[in-house]
């Protein structure tokens, strides 16, 4: 009978991931096909079918496939390899607040990144493909600042501690950019400025190009190592007990996330909260088992950003608003919720 029982427990949830699973990537194609025919040039679904199929004119070729395409892809990418960054964030630190955002780890690669505008104005071609690099360095480093300041001994990462070194080091540096930018010449300050309002500004396959490595290479890592997050779960000196290198584990998962966060703002810009509100949103819909929790994860942040994406576009046309700001309206109310359910 427990047998049984047991079988048909594991069918049921099967059934119910595949569903979600499902679901999410119809509602990322739908909101995939919406945002096609969204923007200051109207195309119907008609011409954009038929520009995809080559027959149509030079002009919907142009915007459909060098402005649109990038962007709905770049958003995508973006959604997911930063909710899959805050999910690690979340399970390795038991933080149900953590969030590279929120945690100042995009703000580090924002540094990098203004530094790299600052100082190397004649990059050239190659800079797409060295902003994700330097991205990494300086969420790297203020990473391994966070985290060594949030450390206690014999008490390891204190998760209400964590979050308020993140928030005065995200501070901090983003204290030190504003600094920077008076340096800047009016092309470059405005660059600056769309980008830490969290602008989807890489619109070209250039960018597709430098994040698109970092994706398909992290994220499959991360997934094959999901099991590592449930035995994490269990304390630390269980985690030690079933044979589980923990410090080893923890510091290989803190890389990937930190290399994933800084990645994505390397393109995508200072976008916040993504990080925050996707894993919660998947941890509703599959449950705490990181098998199955990663992924979903990575499709509610995809989906996320990409309707953000698209409704900054559209909301208040021909103006548009920042993608980060219409996720930081979202978000910014449901962290001061999680905030004030938290009993850490």
């Amino acid at each position: 009978m427990d047998i049984t029982y047991l079988e048909n427990e594991r069918r049921r949830k099967a059934i119910k991931y595949t569903t979600v699973g499902t679901v999410l990537g119809l509602l990322i194609i739908t909101a995939f096909i919406i945002s096609m025919n969204t923007g200051y040039m109207r195309l119907t679904p008609f011409e954009v079918l038929k520009t995809l199929f080559g027959a149509g004119t030079s002009k919907q070729h142009l915007v459909l496939f060098e402005f649109r395409l990038p962007r709905i892809v770049i958003s995508v990418l973006v959604g997911a390899g930063l909710a899959v960054s805050g999910c690690i964030l979340q399970g390795v630190s038991r933080n149900a607040l953590a969030d590279p955002g929120i945690l100042g780890i995009n703000a580090g690669a924002g540094l990098a990144v203004v530094l790299f505008i600052t100082y190397m104005k004649k990059a050239g071609i190659t800079s797409v493909f060295l902003l994700p690099l330097l991205s990494l360095v300086g969420a790297g480093l203020t990473a391994a600042l966070i985290f060594s300041l949030a450390y206690k001994k014999n008490q390891g990462l204190m998760p209400i501690r964590l979050i308020l070194v993140g928030i005065a080091v995200a501070a901090g540096i983003s204290a030190a950019m504003i600094v920077l930018t008076i340096k800047l010449d009016p092309q470059q300050y405005q660059f600056v400025q769309v980008w830490l309002a969290g602008s989807i500004w890489g619109t070209n396959w250039k960018y597709v190009t430098a994040l698109l490595p970092w994706i398909v290479i992290l994220l499959p890592y991360v997934f094959y190592k999901s099991r590592i997050f449930n035995v994490l779960q269990l304390g630390d000196h269980a985690a030690v007990g079933l044979g589980t290198p923990v410090e080893r584990e923890r510091l290989k998962m803190l890389s990937a996330a930190v290399a994933l966060a800084a990645s994505c703002v390397a393109v995508g810009g200072g976008i916040g909260f993504v990080g925050l509100i996707g894993p919660h949103l998947a941890r509703r819909l599959v449950g705490p088992s990181y098998q199955v929790l990663l992924p979903a994860s990575a499709l509610a942040g995809g989906l996320l950003l990409l309707v953000a994406d698209t409704l900054g576009r559209s909301v208040m046309q021909p103006s548009e608003i920042p993608t980060g700001i219409v996720v930081a309206i979202i978000g910014a109310p449901y962290f001061l919720y999680l905030l004030a359910k938290s009993k850490a």
